[in-house]
Parts: C-alpha cells; structure tokens; sequence
C-alpha cells in the first residue's frame, strides 16, 4: 500500500478505481432489489472507500510477510484464501452498520433493504476484491523490486565504467612523462639550458593539468591550452623543425571533450611523425562543429619509408583514446585514423556537448 499510496497520483488512481467499483456496485443494489439509486450509491460508495483502505492495508502487509517464491504457493494461497473470507465477512458487518446509521430516524431518504442475497453478495464480492488487492500488491512489490534491482546494476556499471576511465587516464600521465623526462636526459649534456626550460615548461604542463583532475569533460579550450605547454615542452627539443597550426572553427572551443584526451594523439604525431624526420615539419590540429557532432583532426607528415607506420594501432596512444572514447560515449563516439601519402591522420567524432547543455 505504500507504493500505490508513495505519490499523489497512485493514491488517486486507487481511489478512483474503489470509486468506480462503489458505482458499479450501487447499480447492481438498484438493478437487483428495486431500490432507488441515490440510495444504492448512499451505500455502496463510502462503503467501498473504506474497504479500499481496510482491504489494501491488510493485504499489503501479508504480501509483504508472504512474498513470492519465499514460501510454498500452498500456504501463500491458504493465508490469503482466510485473509480474503474474513475482510470479506469483515466488509458485511461494516455494510450492515452503515445500513443501520442510514435508518435512523430522521434520515428516512436513505438506506436500503438489507437481504440475505446483498449479505452473500457483499462476502462474495469482498472475498474477491481482497484477492485483487492482493494480486495487486504483488504486482507493485515484485515492480519495485524489478526496478530496484535494475538500479543497483546500473549503479554498478556505472562504477565500473568510472573506474575503467580513471585506469586509462591516469595510464596517461605517467606515459607522458616518462617521454619527456627520456628528451629532457637527452638535453642535459647537449644544452643544459634548454633542458632547464623544458623542465620549467614541464612542471608548467602538470600544473595546469592539476585543475582539470576533478572534472570528468573540459572544454576544448582548456585542452587546448595543455597541448600548447607540450609542444612548447616539445619545441624546446625541436626548434624550428616543430612547427603547429590550429585550426578552431566557430563554437568548437567551447565544446566539452574528456581530459587528456587529445595530447597522446600530439605525442604520437610528435614521435612518431616530426621526430624521424630531419627536416622537421608541421603538425596541425582542427577541430569544428558540424551541429550535434564535434569532429577533431590531429595530422602530421610522415616519412615516405614508414608505410607500416601504426599498423596495429600504435601502443598506448591510440588504443587509449579508444577506449575512453568508448567509455564516455559508447557508440555515439569513435575514431578513424589513416596514412594518405605522406601524411597521417587521426578523427575523433564526438557528440558536441557544452557547460550550457550539462553533462
């Protein structure tokens, strides 16, 4: 009873449907003994309203120390079966008090006839009512049982799906900075003081990342502004063999994107593009709104002699930002990438969400 009485309209429709049941019943009363309508619903209505309490407490309670599947079908059916004959002998006697308030002196424009065939009609009708109470109660306790159950799942899944997403991010971290302490070792005995910037540069870089720890999306703003403290960590090493261009098109930057979730695409183009190339050459990042759908493009030249270049996904970087991907957006997200002569390329496709629409 309190699941179908928890909210205003559970209680209403309950009642409602005792309302329709009273009206039938007056009708019947009318129809059968002759009696005048006003009468038979005089009776019958608020006779019904109180049943409808009486009947759906009771029964909510012996569903509750009965519950399926808990004890045998035979003695659920027995303590019902009882339950359901005595509210039913139970109802006659309310009928027949509220008949008798009804004949009181001074109130001779109500109450009924009172007949041997309305008492087995009430009992009857009781018995049957209780038994759909009752089927009614397990209904909403195996319900809500259900959808309690479905929650905790979800709930579960959820958990692990957060959990599984911190496990990729934090792979990041220290994949990044174990290839930049690697270029910082190298600078220390060929230009100390561009290993001391690049130090300075990578304490800049975490620094920054601190602040996005707490927040599961970024804006691709403040991604941006990570990527420009690695390169710039990275241009230390390079020089002018480095070079970058952004590609922002209108409303992109304020689009919502994981954390980190671009830089490993950088770091590859970076090791695995500039890096093998002597003459350096430039790597370019873009990114623009197509209505509900952000596309993110990371391209970088390539030498013509590694055509098996990232064959098989190459390591952590891309794997990674599947992965998450994956996590964060399920099949609303994906990524594509691809050698096109002497360049290599990688798309992301994401939903694009902003801080006005919510997570």
């Amino acid at each position: 009873m309190q699941e179908i009485s928890s909210t205003r309209q559970g209680l209403i429709t309950y009642l409602l449907v005792w309302l329709f049941l009273g009206c039938a019943l007056g009708g019947v009363i009318s129809v059968a003994s002759g009696t005048p309508l006003v009468n038979a619903l005089l009776f019958a209505i608020p006779m019904n309203l109180v049943y409808a309490f009486e009947s759906g407490y009771s029964a909510y309670y012996l569903c509750r120390a009965y519950p399926l599947g808990s004890r045998r079908a035979a003695s659920i059916t027995l303590v019902l079966t009882v339950a359901a004959l005595v509210s039913g002998f139970l109802w006659l006697l309310i009928g027949s008090l509220w008949n008798s308030l009804c004949l009181l002196p001074g109130v001779s424009w109500a109450g009924i006839a009172f007949t041997s065939q309305l008492s087995l009609l009430l009992v009857g009708l009781g018995t049957l009512l209780y038994g759909f109470a009752a089927a009614l109660h397990y209904l909403v306790i195996e319900f809500v049982r259900a959808k309690g159950a479905e929650q905790r799942e979800l709930e579960s899944l959820l958990m692990a799906q957060e959990a599984e997403l911190r496990m990729l991010r934090t792979q990041i971290d220290p994949h990044f900075l174990f290839n930049s302490l690697n270029s910082i070792s190298a600078l220390t005995s060929q230009d100390p003081k561009a290993a001391r910037r690049m130090t300075l540069e990578l304490a800049s870089f975490f620094r920054q990342s601190l602040g996005m720890e707490a927040h599961k999306k970024v804006t691709l703003g403040e991604e941006m502004v990570l990527i420009r403290h690695f390169l710039a960590i990275e241009q230390v090493r390079f020089g002018e063999r480095l070079q970058v261009v952004e590609l922002m098109g209108e409303g992109a930057a304020e689009c919502l994107v994981p954390p980190m979730i671009i830089q490993p695409l950088v770091e590859n183009a970076v090791k695995h593009g500039i890096c093998n190339m002597p003459e350096g050459g430039t790597i370019t990042i873009s990114a623009h709104r197509a209505g509900s759908i952000l596309n993110i493009r990371v391209a970088n030249p390539v030498d013509e002699d590694m055509s098996s270049l990232r064959s098989e996904g190459h390591g952590i970087g891309l794997t990674n930002v599947r992965q998450r991907l994956s996590g964060a957006y399920k099949h609303e997200a994906g990524i594509q990438w691809g050698r096109h002569e002497n360049s290599f390329g990688v798309d992301i496709t994401m939903p694009a969400q902003t801080s006005e629409q919510g997570e």
